[in-house]
């Protein structure tokens, strides 16, 4: 059987995916809807900066420029950086730009036959039916629509783009009625500089929102436009946002990426014995906490403004809810360039907003930065109505991929990036080392029903810990290591990646301590 394999995205997965795939003998053909290589960090405000210290966002064959001093660089940087991984392993070959995928339809199988499969494409190998998919693909350049086979689909389209999330506003309360200006951040951040610059110059912003996205958009408001035009932005939910990453002086890779924070966490499949530990350990992680968050609340002014979180600092980052707070956001603030609204519900009027009911805020500009539908755009990727239900699965839990990687009982298919952690490109990386294993057929899947009673482990995990025992947006954050311990052992490797008791249980853990895990092509 041919073995072809299709990439879906050129952004950070896809280009890791590829160079995977390009090393296992793969051809791999990767359709980017953009221009350029990137994905969504073509597409951030001018005022964004990397989440993360460059030390824990670089691929562990590539390192960052010595040019490169800040320790978050810049979106510009960013792209930079991406572009210069795509030249120096020769990946630009395998894409075609301009081109979207636009649904794709598995062949050569029938449902029945496939609603009888004990294992995942009938043998728990890559290419072990006798299936295709068909990719239906719009090119922008010339309008012109194709199709093309692969018997092997890697999605790399991410989660936050391409879909927003917009509240529903009961008739003649939405935006509507609003005599000025409304849209997504995901429209704002598509402006180039000087035409968002100009956007918002002179006016009344407000920015209806709480992750970094509505704190970065926000940020830049008060840069353009001062106290003269505060920009107002309403947060249901606030989140602990890190004034920097090193809370007292520790680094904060110690609170969270080391064995020993994560024996505090109870854990997805966990035996009697790592229960025990985590219950006992509880009081430990309370504190852990309750110590980070005491540097947070002496740095900013969170009691001042009522912003301080009803979630514990550690069970954000289990849901993947921490951010980085731009530096001097909080001047802006004090100096009244940023004014912070909490509120349970809103609705519009014609010049502005009404919040909880009573409170007016007049406005020129709203702008929601409330996410996107990350699931239903994985699952409008489907011709299939069946495999759209499956990988939505049920609404009130995180799409069910095996891994974070692979649906059960969608063959020959597997989505990289559409679960979090604290370090993207960390978790990415690790997922597409696995992922070559697997398109070498070096890596066998077990039984479907032992698939989902893995993926069932872990939603209860992640609900566990999430507020009111809900949460749809899957994240390893919390477990980064005992999830790549289960990657290492899928494919043979030591999961134990340091030398020494004390250094492998108390030193946190990061890109480079994989580095040893290669394939050679079959």
């Amino acid at each position: 059987m041919e073995k072809r394999v299709a990439i879906v995205g050129g952004g950070i997965s896809g280009l890791l995916a590829c160079k995977y795939a390009a090393a296992r003998g793969f051809t791999p053909v990767v359709f980017e809807e953009q221009e350029k290589v990137g994905g969504l960090w073509n597409h951030t405000i001018e005022s964004t900066r990397l989440q993360n210290a460059k030390a824990t966002f670089e691929f562990s064959d590539f390192p960052w420029p010595s040019s490169v001093e800040d320790m978050f660089p810049t979106n510009f940087k960013v792209v930079e950086y991406l572009e210069s991984y795509a030249h120096n392993f020769g990946l630009l070959p395998y894409i075609q730009f301009n081109s979207k995928v636009m649904d794709m339809d598995y062949v050569g199988e029938s449902e029945e036959e496939m609603r009888s499969w004990e294992f995942w494409g009938a043998t728990g190998k890559a290419f072990g039916s006798n299936g295709k998919w068909i990719l239906k693909v719009f090119n922008s350049n010339d309008n012109s629509t194709l199709e093309y086979e692969a018997e092997f689909v890697i999605i790399c389209i991410g989660r936050f783009s391409g879909l927003p999330n917009i509240p529903k506003f009961a008739a003649g309360f939405g935006p509507e009625i609003f005599s000025g200006k409304v849209m997504h951040s995901m429209d704002y951040s598509a402006m180039d500089n000087a035409a968002a610059a100009d956007f918002i110059k002179g006016k009344r912003v407000v920015i209806i929102g709480s992750g970094k996205t509505a704190v970065d958009t926000a940020f830049e408001c008060a840069m353009a436009n001062g106290r003269d035009h505060p920009c107002t932005m309403i947060q249901r939910t606030p989140h602990w946002a890190l004034p920097d990453a090193l809370p007292w002086g520790i680094n904060f890779g110690y609170f969270c990426a080391t064995r020993f924070s994560e024996l505090m966490v109870h854990k997805p499949g966990e035996g009697l014995l790592s229960s025990l530990i985590a219950t006992l350990l509880k009081p430990m992680r309370w504190a852990m906490s309750k110590f980070v968050e005491s540097y947070i609340r002496w740095k900013l002014p969170l009691k001042k403004y009522g912003m301080i979180p009803k979630e514990r600092f550690l069970d954000e980052i289990v849901a993947c809810q921490i951010y980085m707070l731009p530096e001097t956001f909080y001047d802006k603030v004090e100096n009244g360039s940023i004014v912070l609204q909490k509120s349970q519900n809103l609705s519009f009027c014609e010049d502005g907003l009404i919040i909880d009911n009573a409170n007016h805020i007049k406005a020129d500009v709203v702008i929601f930065a409330t996410g996107y539908k990350g699931d239903e755009k994985l699952a409008n990727i489907f011709k299939s109505p069946t495999f759209k239900n499956y990988i939505i699965g049920s609404r009130d839990s995180a799409i069910p991929l095996y891994r974070q990687i692979i649906h059960p009982r969608i063959p020959g298919v597997a989505a990289i990036g559409y679960s979090e952690s604290a370090s993207n490109l960390y978790s990415i990386e690790m997922r597409c080392k696995w992922m070559a294993y697997l398109l070498d057929e070096a890596l066998q899947l077990p039984r479907i029903k032992e698939m989902e009673k893995d993926i069932e482990m872990w939603d209860k995990y992640l609900k566990r810990y999430a507020a009111n025992g809900k949460y749809r947006r899957a994240c390893i954050a919390g477990l980064h290591i005992w999830y790549n311990d289960q990657l290492c052992r899928d494919i043979g490797a030591n999961p134990r990646r340091k030398k020494g008791f004390f250094t492998e249980m108390f030193q946190p853990y990061g890109l480079p301590d994989y580095n040893g895990i290669t394939l050679a092509a079959s």
